[in-house]
């Protein structure tokens, strides 16, 4: 049956592929980063198949029911996007569209006996009034809007490069054209510049959150990893803006898929790929399905899986992984619960990013406890309600009732954590989580949980073992190993996807420069390939 199986891929084979069962490329991995190098690379005329383990495409980045008989359909682990190029979208003739947040983030907090926050966001006026009335005056205002204006000038520079032929770090330097900028975010740790630029503890804390998504790290940690993450965190787009995806995050797979089909790329289900052999001119990829084992061969191997996975496949030594340290929750309500800060509409808090247990201290407190093996007394984490932005995600019904989604991200979780009863601890975290939460409600969150058509709370919540276990993320880690910095380094190659087998690339979240809903690892790995072959 594996025979029949590899006979049925070489029968829908684009007519241009050969008669040999010969590929071009062979694509390991079908999700977003695989799928923008299969349309780049069939669109230049080159046959390609694409392996998928899953019965369907989109890896990460898909959109599903995930709660049984309700109608909403959520991007169940990743969200937002922020990294993408328009280039890559124009590129592809991508149907895909994002709508931007109007507000930024709401952080509550209790000053003095009494509930109060930071909202960012609804203009300048609103933004600086609300900086006023956390802190009593202008200083922290003015410090945020000098920062982000540095970070801002830093995007506009780096995030063209991403999908250019590496720069040398002093190439990236003389990009940048500003120095103290420089040292800021690639030479010192960035807790020094949060330290030395703001005093209040919760602004502090709102700037160091995007350090330190999935990456488990303390501000001053001399590896500069939280460095890495933060710059990935405000280079988006050349601005920084994180938006939402209409229709989920799968409406973007969705169209990647599309525009590899009708370019001509094969894409082939329930695939696993188990083996490759490669002598740097051509390669064999040994494949798994239901039915059996079978093989294809191929002049270029591309693997959107983990660094790890590709070391199995090709029998070299895996690298030890890094994990990850988040927690990942769906949640859908019947209504948004009221909060303390009367103030603040829950619409708008809600509609940007709400961060929680995530001043200074507390996240400082949070990753002390976690590297003493325990799990935060007060977990930080940060909440996201897509469906205010874009309600398409929602059935009718849902939305003329007054449904909302919400997205819990949490922090400094490693996975380490979990090794004892992962469903146990799954269950004491989340009970936590939402403790931090109710903290800042006016009511329970409880009470405005949906139930599903079997009467069980609308809750689904993922640990980095879970992540694991659903996605072969190594160790759970949402970037497949720690970031890298987005120029060029010893044996890198030309792109920042070649590996030691000449014609094996890596096009996935592991490469140089990956992380994130970007594509740009898959648009770097085709073009390698295309450069190699002539166009």
């Amino acid at each position: 049956m594996a025979d029949l199986d590899h006979h049925v891929l070489r029968r829908t084979m684009p007519a241009h592929e050969g008669h040999h069962g010969r590929y071009d490329a062979v694509i390991v991995g079908g999700g977003h980063n695989g799928l923008v190098a299969a349309a780049y690379l069939a669109r230049a005329g080159r046959s390609v198949l694409v392996l998928e383990r899953l019965g369907n495409t989109g890896g990460a980045a898909v959109s599903t029911r995930p709660f049984a008989g309700v109608d909403a359909r959520l991007s169940r682990y990743s969200y937002l996007v922020s990294l993408l190029p328009r280039k890559i979208v124009r590129d592809l003739g991508l149907d895909f569209r994002v709508r931007t947040r109007n507000v930024s983030s709401y952080t509550p907090v209790e000053r003095d006996g009494r509930p109060t926050g930071l909202l960012v966001g609804g203009g300048e006026r609103r933004t600086r009034e609300a900086f006023a009335r956390l802190t009593g005056g202008e200083h922290e205002y003015r410090a945020w809007q000098r920062f982000y204006d540095m970070t801002g000038r830093v995007a506009k520079r780096v995030f063209p490069t991403l999908t250019e032929p590496l720069p040398s770090r002093d190439e990236l330097r003389l990009r940048v054209d500003d120095e103290e900028a420089w040292r800021i975010l690639f030479e010192e740790p960035i807790g020094v510049a949060v330290e030395d630029r703001f005093a209040d503890d919760l602004v502090r804390g709102v700037v160091l959150t995007d350090a330190l998504i999935g990456t488990f790290a303390d501000a001053h940690d001399p590896s500069l990893k939280q460095n890495r993450c933060f710059l990935y965190h405000v280079i988006g787009g050349g601005t920084g803006a994180w938006d939402v995806p209409v229709g989920g995050m799968g409406a973007l797979t969705d169209a990647l898929a599309t525009a590899a089909r009708q370019a001509g790329a094969v894409l082939a289900t329930g695939h696993e790929v188990v083996g490759i052999s490669a002598d740097g001119s051509s390669a064999e990829i040994t494949y798994r399905t239901a039915e059996g084992e079978g093989t294809v061969e191929a002049r270029h191997v591309l693997v959107n899986a983990s660094p790890r996975e590709l070391a199995v496949l090709t029998g070299d030594q895996p690298p030890t992984p890094a994990e990850g340290a988040q927690l990942k929750v769906n949640i859908l309500l019947k209504r948004l619960p009221r909060l303390r800060d009367s103030e603040v509409d829950p619409r708008e808090a809600f509609s940007g990013t709400f961060h929680i247990a995530e001043g200074y201290q507390q996240l400082a407190t949070a990753h002390a406890e976690a590297a003493a093996g325990r799990l935060p007394t007060a977990p930080p984490s940060e909440i996201y309600c897509h469906s205010l932005t874009d309600p398409t995600i929602l059935g009718p019904d849902l939305v003329e009732q007054g449904y909302q989604t919400l997205t819990l991200f949490g922090l400094h979780t490693p996975a380490r954590l979990f090794d004892r009863d992962n469903d146990a601890v799954r269950e004491e975290l989340l009970k936590s989580t939402l403790a931090q939460l109710d903290a800042h409600l006016a009511e329970p969150l409880a009470d405005c949980v949906a139930t599903d058509a079997d009467g069980r709370p609308c809750i689904e919540a993922k640990t980095p073992l879970d992540l694991e276990r659903d996605l072969r993320l190594p160790g759970g880690n949402i970037f497949h190993r720690e970031l890298s910095w987005p120029y060029a380094g010893e044996g890198t190659g030309r792109w920042g996807v070649e590996t030691r087998h000449a014609n094996v690339l890596l096009c996935g979240a592991g490469a140089v420069r990956g992380g994130g809903v970007s594509g740009v690892p898959g648009h770097n790995a085709a073009m390698a390939v295309l450069e190699e072959l002539g166009g």
